[in-house]
């Protein structure tokens, strides 16, 4: 059987890591290892792990984790570089003769590896210029640019996501197209066998748990965990700096919020979040929905070997 790039995908909260790590035990009782390649944008940082829920490493049986902890708080997390750095795990990994397992939620990243994404140039004196007109004018003035440059664009990207905004912005002044953050209109598989697991809750089930989850990541130190990372930088990182919950958390160690304000907000951000990743993956028409919870792995892995991938 020719190994096979499995993806496990879906909103927060939904399953994903320990379907994964199932998967992985019930394709190696079937005779081929597998290794995890992680799609999540804020597990690439090393010391994030709380408010990211990354598995620590204890708890990864032994099966061989690539792609966490890859980058420090003051890193920029790139969805290009990613691209690059996942496909070249995912290969060496079939190279061992492995089945890759890819999981994660973060939509652009999954995308850019499943399908033949090519992502734009990067200009980075043209990038400074825009960066630091969105210091100085608000996110909300550069949308007002991109909406006015490329309307469908705009449709597709968070006004309040300075970063993405500029991004589209510096992608059009080069003369080219933006994806916007969406699927190309006809995607084309990047790798022939692939197999896409997408998780999912129901939202009246899954809106308490999410609520849950950010009170359990507060009672088991995200605030001390910010702390030791304001230390190395956090509040100068990019990407890492503004991460849901961190930066609630952050906001919580200046005094600017309460800790229940802190947690209130986090908890809305993320099931926002969520909704904004279940539309995501909902346009995923090859993926084959499963409910985590009761799904069986075996069972998984026993169907793709019968369907000959």
């Amino acid at each position: 059987m020719t190994p096979t790039l499995w993806a496990v995908v879906g909103a927060t909260g939904t399953g994903k890591t320990a379907l994964s790590l199932d998967l992985a035990d019930a394709l190696a009782a079937r005779g081929r290892p597998a290794e995890i390649v992680n799609s999540d944008a804020m597990q690439l940082y090393r010391g994030m792990d709380i408010g990211t829920a990354k598995v620590p490493v204890a708890e990864r049986r032994g099966i061989p984790h690539h792609l966490f902890d890859a980058l420090a708080v003051t890193d920029e997390a790139a969805v290009a570089w990613y691209q690059d750095a996942a496909r070249a795990a995912i290969d060496e990994i079939h190279g061992r003769g492995a089945h890759a397992i890819l999981v994660g939620g973060s939509g652009l990243y999954v995308s850019g590896v499943l399908w033949d994404f090519r992502f734009p140039p990067r200009d980075e004196a043209l990038r400074a210029r825009l960066e630091a007109d969105l210091e100085r004018e608000g996110s909300g003035a550069l949308f007002a640019r991109l909406r006015e440059a490329d309307p469908q664009a705009a449709e597709r990207i968070d006004p309040r996501n300075g970063r993405r905004v500029v991004r589209a912005l510096e992608v059009l002044a080069q003369g080219g197209e933006t994806h916007g953050g969406a699927l190309p209109e006809a995607p084309v598989l990047w790798h022939p066998s692939t197999r896409i697991l997408a998780t999912h809750v129901d939202r009246e089930q899954l809106v308490p748990m999410l609520d849950a989850r950010v009170e359990r990541m507060w009672a088991a130190g995200l605030v001390d965990e910010v702390e030791t990372l304001r230390g190395e930088g956090l509040e100068r990182g990019v990407t890492a700096g503004r991460a849901i919950g961190y930066a609630q958390a952050l906001a919580q160690l200046r005094g600017e919020m309460t800790r229940e304000e802190a947690v209130a907000e986090t908890q809305a951000l993320t099931r926002r979040y969520a909704r904004r990743q279940v539309s995501w993956f909902r346009r995923y028409g090859s993926a084959t929905t499963v409910d985590a919870r009761t799904v069986g792995a075996a069972h998984l892995a026993r169907a793709a070997e019968e369907d000959g991938s």
